[in-house]
């Protein structure tokens, strides 16, 4: 066993029906930032105390969080009015907002450019509603809003080859913007299942990981979308994470609740972790090694080491 388990952060109750969605850490304010979705609000945990702090309210249907360290700016997706938040970690309280396209949901940011990406989910009743938002965020405006085929899933952005990749539901594809020109896919490719949903990114070996709904998970050539490795799901997927220290892969599966680690030069599920019913999101901190497991019964965080 890999993932050890190192006790539970006691979050708010929930206000309405639902749980918890994407969370992300900032290193330099010791921070962990998880969207309480059904809540409205982003909860703050002191990962270096595994200790909750406080929310912060007023984010409509929050779905995602995302920190940019070098830049000292936190992010949200606000699916429940279309907009991004934008604020500075220690001044929670002065929350900027950009309003983008339909349903907001996974972010990325290119600190080079100042550029996020908001992938929009989209509304199927809305014709040309699957878009991605590319918000200048230094002076938080709305630079483009850029079709794509489908619902959008998550994102992730190489800042080596400065590309944003985003996974697309259906047709399952993942598509290529070039943060020097992000007003187009530049260009995308297929991904050989249903549902392309959890993606993470290994920047220097220019492999992407690829979770589907479609119950497999994939090492794709960042480059040509090749194929390079296959393993099957226990579910479901939803968020992923790649620790590139350990050469391990996360994978959350919200039914029956469990995470499943993969090693990732071979991709061979190394264990499979039980967490609760509907816990579908994850957070991690690289530099201690830690995930965190969002149970949304009992709005909690549970906290696991890997010890490798």
């Amino acid at each position: 066993m890999s993932l050890k388990s190192r006790g539970f952060i006691e979050l708010p109750a929930h206000i309405k029906p639902g749980g918890f969605d994407h969370a992300a850490v900032h290193r330099g304010m010791e921070r962990l930032y998880v969207a309480h979705t059904c809540n409205d609000a982003l909860d703050v945990i002191d990962w270096a105390s595994d200790q909750y702090l406080h929310s912060i309210p007023d984010l409509p249907g929050v779905a995602g969080a995302l920190a940019a360290d070098d830049d000292d700016l936190i992010f949200t997706s606000n699916r429940g009015e279309n907009t991004v938040g934008l604020f500075a970690p220690n001044a929670d309280k002065q929350i900027a907002k950009v309003t983008v396209g339909a349903r907001p949901n996974g972010l990325a940011y290119a600190p080079a450019h100042n550029l996020l990406l908001a992938a929009n989910v989209g509304d199927p009743a809305r014709p040309n509603s699957f878009t991605v938002s590319i918000v200048d965020a230094l002076n938080k405006t709305l630079v483009a809003d850029v079709p794509v085929p489908g619902r959008t899933r998550w994102t992730v952005y190489d800042p080596l080859d400065e590309l944003f990749y985003v996974n697309i539901a259906d047709p399952a594809q993942i598509v290529v913007l070039d943060a020097t020109n992000p007003a187009r896919v530049a260009r995308a490719f297929p991904v050989a299942s249903p549902g392309p949903h959890g993606l993470d990114l290994d920047a220097p070996a220019h492999r992407l990981f690829c979770a589907c709904d479609g119950g497999q998970v994939f090492t794709l050539d960042a480059r040509s979308g090749a194929v390079l490795r296959s393993a099957s799901l226990s579910g479901l997927p939803d968020v992923i994470f790649f620790n590139a220290t350990l050469k391990h892969l996360y994978v959350a599966i919200g039914d029956p609740g469990l995470i499943e680690v993969f090693e990732t030069e071979t991709l061979t599920r190394l264990e499979t972790v039980p967490t609760e019913k509907g816990a579908h999101t994850l957070g991690f901190h690289a530099a201690q090694n830690k995930v965190y497991a969002f149970l949304p019964e009992t709005h909690r965080a549970r906290v696991f080491v890997d010890e490798g």
